[in-house]
């Protein structure tokens, strides 16, 4: 998948909706208490600077095509935006008692520790830390109970499944896009659509290890007991809760809008 393919999971958000004043208190002050506010903050720019390394990894260099493709993406992403979906989206699927609990765990030192770790590893900039450092950091923790436990954490966190997911949403969104850049029109458009379907299980493949890596990255600073407990959060019923709605808010913020993106941009780069 050209160009594109770089927007990937953690990568991703938007939706035009209520404001924080209708939203609930409890719910704002959870998601200002968990690392989830800081992230989403940097989403336009992770977005924007994903397409733009896309872009250069597919050979487009031109900087018109460039300034363009990610100043329209980071246009349609609005921090705002995606932090009042999900206060909404919290204080409609969860009730106060969960949200009370995830509240108090996110005040503990290990939650606080946790955050810290997982905000700094969020922001763009730390791509190409974690992409260089990734071969020396599988070597140190192979076999190790670190690694043992990424099943367990994957799947309580939801991760490799919602960057899979949101990651084939993306592409197929801006499908468009891509078909205009190879001056392909609907035929091409329709061959991406089905390679993108067909290419599912290299997709999470590659993603799988993408994850892996940000995994053995965000936490190396944690020790196996506090990684431990942190999953054993993730897998209570209120941070089961938290996690599921959080990441379906994401992805649906993220492929909302990518369809328009991709028509707009197929407008910029198709024939006249």
């Amino acid at each position: 998948m050209p160009a594109l393919s770089q927007v990937t999971p953690v990568l991703c958000f938007l939706l035009c909706l209520s404001g924080f004043a209708q939203a609930s208190p409890l719910a704002k002050s959870v998601l200002a208490a968990s690392p989830v506010d800081e992230i989403v903050a940097q989403y336009p720019a992770m977005m924007s600077e994903g397409v733009r390394r896309g872009l250069s990894q597919s050979g487009t260099t031109d900087p018109m095509v460039v300034t363009t493709v990610t100043a329209v993406v980071r246009n349609a992403f609005r921090a705002a935006d995606m932090q009042s979906q999900l206060v909404s989206d919290l204080a409609s699927s969860m009730s106060d008692e969960q949200l009370e609990i995830v509240g108090d765990w996110y005040q503990t030192p290990l939650a606080q520790k946790v955050s810290r770790a997982e905000v700094e590893a969020s922001g763009p900039q730390t791509w190409q830390t974690i992409e260089s450092g990734a071969p020396g950091l599988q070597a140190r923790f192979k076999g190790s109970e670190r690694a043992a436990l990424f099943s367990r954490y994957d799947r309580a966190a939801r991760a490799t499944e919602s960057a899979v997911d949101t990651t084939v949403a993306v592409q197929l969104g801006l499908a468009t896009a891509v078909a205009a850049f190879q001056g392909s029109g609907e035929s091409g458009f329709a061959a991406l659509k089905q390679t993108i379907e067909t290419q599912r299980d290299q997709t999470r493949a590659l993603i799988a290890q993408q994850v892996y890596d940000m995994y053995l990255y965000t936490y190396q600073d944690l020790s196996v007991d506090e990684l431990k407990d942190y999953i054993g959060f993730l897998e209570t019923d209120a941070g089961a809760s938290f996690t599921r709605v959080v990441t379906a808010s994401i992805q649906g913020s993220i492929t909302r809008p990518v369809e328009a993106v991709g028509r707009q941009l197929a407008r910029f780069f198709g024939p006249s």
